[in-house]
């Protein structure tokens, strides 16, 4: 469906006709009624606090909605950059770790619905092997892009260089990893194996609650910033240990599922550029910086 034309403009859009059922969930309403083409974009809205429900804010995308209600988006809004939330994670590594991808081939480990992938390509990289175990997740803008080639259905835990590239094709230099229900270090020793040997980076997220044990995590989530950064401490370690160095960490500027506060860090075969990483400050500042913020929904 097409978005109301004034989606973007100073005054909120508004829903123009009667939904098809009597209660709906509010997520799929905003499809529905045009506001967006996806569940994800219209999910990703409502986390931002850009829908408003009889001129009231509401920031759960499974709300129940009526028939009577009236749904608006918050003025000024525009649409979001990438086809999903993670794009926006990327985004603060490859600015904040001042990272190249300009004509670089990449990998997308954990490749989902495509968010780093698209942060990939519009940062200007010329290739990016989109990786999940997952199927028909990716969006269909970047299934269809020629610099994106397909993965799915394939454990990167497993993968092997011959099964990645055709024979004579130009390897990665760079590979960017979210990765659920797993931990990192069952990732890593796989993806190092498919990179250049010279130059080459990976910026991973990291994700508390797939990486702690299981006496740590309740309900699915981390709280303890002790256990941060016992996490970033292990994974730094684990890095070491296959030849990389952490080159630089920060927070993620979103929270993960269930409201986890997640990390970005950047490894590299060169040597620390840095003295040392704060990770204290690092695990400090998301704590404070991020206490109010909104979970990410599936």
């Amino acid at each position: 469906m097409t978005p109301p034309e004034n989606q973007n403009n100073e005054t909120a859009s508004e829903a123009k006709k009667p939904f098809n059922k009597a209660k709906i969930r509010l997520d799929l309403a905003l499809v529905e009624q045009g506001f967006f083409t996806t569940r994800k974009e219209a999910q990703t809205a409502i986390m931002d606090g850009a829908v408003l429900v009889n001129n009231e804010k509401v920031t759960k995308s499974g709300a129940s909605i009526s028939g009577s209600d009236k749904l608006a988006l918050r003025p000024g809004f525009a649409k979001q950059k990438y086809v999903s939330r993670g794009g926006l994670k990327l985004e603060k590594a490859l600015e904040q770790f001042q990272i190249k991808i300009q004509n670089r081939i990449c990998l997308d480990v954990g490749a989902s619905t495509g968010g780093f992938t698209d942060c990939l390509l519009q940062h200007g990289a010329s290739t990016v092997y989109a990786i999940d175990v997952g199927y028909g997740q990716l969006d269909w803008k970047l299934r269809t892009d020629k610099r994106v080639i397909v993965k799915e259905r394939v454990n990167a835990r497993y993968l092997v260089s011959q099964e990645l590239y055709e024979d004579g094709a130009e390897w990665a230099s760079l590979a960017v990893i979210d990765c659920s229900f797993i931990s990192l270090d069952k990732i890593l020793p796989a993806v190092e194996k498919l990179l250049t040997t010279d130059n080459c980076e990976i910026v991973c997220l990291i994700k508390p609650q797939f990486e702690a044990g299981r006496e740590q995590v309740r309900k699915g989530v981390v709280r303890d910033g002790k256990v941060h950064l016992e996490v970033l401490r292990k994974t730094a370690e684990h890095a070491s240990s296959l030849g990389f160095s952490v080159q630089k960490c920060t927070f993620s500027p979103l929270k993960g599922p269930k409201g986890n506060i997640e990390y970005l860090m950047l490894l590299s075969k060169e040597a620390c550029t840095e003295n040392s990483i704060d990770y204290d400050g690092q695990v400090a500042q998301a704590i404070e910086t991020l206490k109010n913020a909104s979970a990410e929904e599936s």
